[in-house]
């Protein structure tokens, strides 16, 4: 009588088929879950652009969840005959960017001393830190007012980008400085036995390291900066100097609001924010990811 062997790769086979089988179910749920909450997330941008593309009759009468009868440019054209929209577009675009890549230049100076360099009381100075970004922007109002008048930058928008520079280099020299305290010591003193002096540390060895999450931080400081709007809408009342979020809420009138032009002006303000995302959703996974992968 013979026996026949079976291989050992269909019996592999045959093993991993059956311990996939019973979590098929358990997949299709989660994909189920997953595009719910995926289409509760897009619900609402959806309505914005349906509401923003309605004339305000037709908001009027069908109400925010019909279909426009007409897509019509209305509330396009009357945000833009009530605003300045470029001058606008172009505060925001320069106080987002200035304060996302000094913020960070800044908390990369400021973390290099305190994660790598030999500080007494770093990690006190660290909890000052990680306290100045817990405190809510109402406390801080009155000396940032009196003190922008004072300075004569009141209504001027470098009074802004000074304090998001700060308030933004606080966070990252507090989440820089942990992550540079993970960094190998022995890597340190390879570059010092190259000859490498402290500044050529940090260009050449420490920022090359932390350049994926100072990455994500540049990405995060940009869209926090432009959505910003309590300290703005005190320091900038001028309304050449206005933000764009600034620029929204003057569109509410005191008895009454145009919906369709107030939809449409959203759009007009979330779109340089989606192309930033987009143009950089690779740095921002890759920053993400990087410890993971590690």
């Amino acid at each position: 009588m013979s026996l026949t062997k079976t291989p050992a790769s269909s019996r592999n086979t045959k093993t991993s088929r059956q311990a996939r089988s019973p979590r098929a179910p358990w997949r299709w749920i989660v994909l189920a879950v997953v595009g719910i909450g995926a289409m509760l997330t897009a619900a609402p941008f959806l309505l914005l652009v349906l509401n923003a593309f309605k004339s305000s009759s037709d908001y009027s009468q069908n109400g925010p969840l019909a279909w426009p009868t007409t897509f019509s440019m209305q509330a396009f054209e009357g945000y833009l005959a009530r605003v300045d929209f470029p001058l606008a577009l172009w505060n925001s675009i320069v106080i987002s960017v200035v304060v996302a890549f000094v913020g960070v230049t800044l908390g990369l100076l400021a973390a290099y001393g305190l994660g790598i360099g030999r500080i007494r009381g770093s990690t006190a100075v660290v909890a000052v830190f990680l306290l100045a970004t817990m405190l809510p922007h109402e406390a801080l109002i009155y000396p940032l007012f009196y003190g922008a008048q004072s300075l004569g930058l009141l209504n001027s928008i470098w009074s802004i980008i000074i304090v998001f520079v700060v308030l933004q280099g606080a966070f990252a020299t507090y989440l820089l400085s942990s992550v540079m305290s993970t960094v190998p010591k022995s890597l340190l003193e390879a570059a010092a036995l190259d000859g490498a002096n402290r500044r050529q540390v940090l260009w050449q060895v420490v920022a090359p390291v932390l350049r994926p999450t100072m990455s994500v931080l540049v990405v995060f400081f940009f869209i926090w900066t432009w959505n910003e709007f309590y300290i703005p809408l005190v320091l900038l009342a001028d309304p050449a100097s206005q933000t764009v979020p600034i620029a929204l809420s003057t569109l509410r009138g005191q008895h009454s609001i145009d919906i369709t032009v107030v939809n449409a002006g959203s759009l007009l303000s979330l779109i340089p924010t989606i192309i930033f995302f987009v143009l950089f959703q690779r740095t921002l996974s890759r920053g993400v990811t990087a410890g993971a992968i590690k």
